[in-house]
């Protein structure tokens, strides 16, 4: 940067700003940029800080003209105008036949001593300017990068995070980010994921990760060909950092082994995988549109009686023997915890008998509430249950057919019974409205 103090003509502008652009690997358009900023600052300097300086080097020969930009007003009144920052309509039309009220004109001001100006006044914000483009770059290097897993290497260890560099820049990662009992020391090297990337004041920030659920996934797509070239796709993936983790696969290619892919022979790719995870677990899931076989493979080694869907509640039971459930909840609750997030759906996990008992009592509430809402014996409320009716509402809605349809009813007795329904779901409805 020290040679654009001695810049003695037009043209060693453009080499310095060449050389300035190469050393720190930014555009020559930048730094020329820069330049002209500094030589702005020099000549309000010289001329006054109240004028609007512009100043303008040719890309190609160097030459630089600095102008004052004076406001077009309609005549010299009062004692506001000033013939350094304003020119009257008419005298802007004889410099310029296109010019217009509260536009500007420019006037081109004597050039100044770039020798002397630039080394006391330019070489500072031109330096300025070069680390904000050096920042600008950084950022855009690394803002695409988003999502990708790269070496870093330590720098420094502190109490809350690690200081660590990236393809010569520097990153953060947070102790929250490391693995569990991870501890590093300066000069090791290890692989990341980059998580963000932030604008800070100071400077571009970094921030990378090794508990990020797509740390595993791009872990997997280095080392899994399939999944790389997106024959492989993933289902979903859940994560207990450093302990265990669940990621189920699938792919639209009936020839492609998605878990075996993924496992490798005897083991060697997930291995490998756990190794860089010190040692976590990884469950390996065929993933599919049916999703009772999902959540039979996401809560394996349990094995699964029967599967409850609730898609209104965004809840599953899953129903097993009792000697089942220990391994389907896991130690601390972990392996139904990692199929919950994986499937995206609550699971709760029931005994035979609990299922059998909640049942019973869920049959039992509903068939009260149909003998009371459309007064009916416990009888048909109970064959109306058993017709798949779960709701006052499901009634309502139906038509005259479906009730009538049952054995020992007649459309009489279901007009009357939807009749009834409706009624008690407007009374419902009246009583909201007076309260409200």
């Amino acid at each position: 940067m020290s040679n654009i103090s001695t810049v003695v003509g037009n043209k060693e502008i453009l080499l310095v700003a060449e050389n300035i652009a190469h050393s720190k690997g930014i555009t020559k358009e930048k730094v020329v940029e820069a330049i002209q900023d500094g030589i702005e600052m020099a000549a309000k300097k010289k001329y006054g800080y109240n004028l609007l300086v512009e100043c303008e080097i040719n890309p190609k020969t160097g030459q630089i003209n600095i102008y004052n930009n004076l406001l077009v007003v309609e005549n010299e009144s009062g004692e506001d105008f000033d013939n350094r920052t304003q020119i009257t309509y008419k005298n802007a039309l004889e410099k310029d036949s296109d010019a217009i009220i509260d536009g500007y004109i420019r006037e081109l001001l004597p050039p100044i001593d770039l020798n002397r100006t630039i080394a006391k006044i330019t070489k500072n914000e031109v330096i300025k300017k070069v680390k904000e483009a050096e920042k600008e770059k950084e950022y855009e290097d690394f803002v695409d990068r988003v999502g990708d897993v790269s070496y870093a290497t330590v720098k420094k260890v502190g109490i809350k995070n690690i200081l660590m560099e990236v393809d010569n820049a520097e990153a953060i990662i947070h102790h929250d980010d490391l693995l569990p009992r991870e501890i590093f020391k300066v000069g090791d090297k290890l692989r990341v994921y980059i998580k963000n990337v932030e604008r800070k004041e100071s400077g571009v920030q970094i921030f990378l990760s090794r508990t990020h659920e797509q740390f595993l996934v791009k872990l997997f797509a280095q080392e899994v060909p399939e999944l790389f070239d997106g024959s492989i796709k993933i289902g979903g993936v859940a994560r207990d950092p450093g302990s265990r983790a669940k990621i189920a696969v699938y792919s639209e290619r009936d020839d492609i082994d998605v878990v075996g892919s993924l496992i490798g022979i005897r083991g060697s790719r997930v291995q490998s995988i756990s190794f860089e995870l010190r040692g976590e677990k990884i469950d390996v899931i065929k993933w599919s549109n049916n999703l009772p076989e999902v959540i039979i493979e996401a809560l394996s080694p349990a094995k699964i009686s029967k599967v409850v869907i609730d898609e209104e509640n965004n809840t599953i039971d899953a129903i097993l023997k009792e000697d089942q459930i220990s391994l389907a909840i896991g130690r601390a609750g972990q392996n139904v915890r990692l199929a919950s997030k994986l499937i995206g759906y609550k699971i709760n996990i029931l005994t035979e008998e609990q299922e059998s008992s909640r049942r019973k009592e869920e049959f039992n509430d509903l068939s009260e509430l149909f003998s009371e809402v459309l007064d009916v014996e416990t009888v048909i409320a109970q064959l109306l249950i058993v017709e798949g009716f779960a709701s006052v509402e499901d009634i309502a809605t139906s038509d005259i057919s479906d009730i009538a349809s049952i054995e020992g009813f007649n459309e009489d007795i279901a007009g009357e019974i939807i009749r009834r329904a409706d009624e008690y779901l407007n009374s419902d409805k009246e009583e909201a409205a007076e309260v409200s």
